[in-house]
């Protein structure tokens, strides 16, 4: 079958077969048939490359790519909140309702929540922001978001081709990237594209998975101190804390807040990570 230009049933063999090598600590032969798997697919619909990354063998990618994560999504939409929010204790969006309270920023004339999934940010906020924008690339969750009331307008796509393409010139008082970040290697062009959609003054708020909770881990083996971020062994991105202040300087932004929290579980784990508010410099 060849719905989505591709042979899915001999992805799904080649995908089945990398799993079971890997999970039987053949690295070898787990690399190869992922790689099969972009062979039959390039655009990458299970991560492999994520994957090859994660096992040590191939080179870091600089995003977790569309194709993946709207899979990814498009999948866990209807089970998203229970798995992450009941199950492995996400609270992200609860946290930076409580440090943006905290640190006096109480309300916003107009917010765009990057990557809004199911809507966990926008009802955290809903009453404290008069014009609530979302997007996401997929639409299943931009379905649960709707019916969640707490956003003006909802709009199915990917982050920086949004940040970079929407017509619309008014600014944004602030930006929200709750779990977003660990879907990106290079952060470089989303805090860049931020700074631009901001207004003088304007605050960028995002949450990040610390890369060095990955010491001494095995699937550390691609990460780079000049890159400053690698992908762990949960097939996501965790980046320095030195790599995303210097990122933010460079983006333009000056920090307010750069604090530890914890994003979630991991297999029974706390998942250590970074919670940020910046401000954008400059008029």
């Amino acid at each position: 079958m060849t719905t989505n230009g591709f042979d899915e049933q001999a992805l799904d063999a080649a995908y089945r077969k990398a799993l079971a090598a890997e999970k039987a600590g053949r690295t070898e032969a787990a690399a190869t048939a992922y790689r099969a798997c972009l062979g039959i697919d390039p655009d990458d619909h299970v991560g492999a490359r994520l994957r090859l990354a994660a096992l040590g063998v191939g080179e870091t990618p600089s995003s977790a790519g569309e194709a993946y994560v709207t899979t990814l999504f498009d999948q866990q939409a209807e089970a998203f909140e229970d798995i992450l929010v009941g199950q492995l204790g996400y609270g992200v969006p609860g946290l930076i309702g409580e440090t943006l309270a905290r640190l006096g920023f109480e309300h916003f004339d107009r917010a765009l929540d990057l990557g809004c999934g199911t809507g966990l940010v926008g009802t955290v906020l809903d009453g404290r922001v008069d014009e609530m924008l979302g997007i996401d690339l997929s639409e299943n969750m931009i379905e649960i978001a709707f019916d969640s009331g707490a956003y003006d307008h909802l709009y199915i796509g990917e982050a920086l081709g949004f940040l970079e393409d929407f017509d619309e010139p008014e600014p944004f008082d602030v930006i929200l990237a709750a779990d977003v970040l660990p879907y990106l290697g290079d952060l470089a062009p989303l805090f860049s594209l931020a700074a631009t959609r901001l207004a003088p003054r304007g605050l960028f708020v995002a949450s990040t998975e610390a890369l060095a909770d990955m010491a001494g881990d095995g699937a550390a083996k691609g990460a780079n101190a000049e890159t400053g971020f690698a992908v762990g062994s949960d097939h996501r991105f965790h980046h320095g804390e030195s790599y995303v202040r210097a990122a933010l300087e460079r983006a333009g932004f000056e920090l307010v807040a750069f604090e530890p929290i914890t994003v979630r579980m991991q297999e029974g784990e706390p998942a250590p990570g970074h919670l940020f508010v910046a401000r954008r410099t400059g008029g």
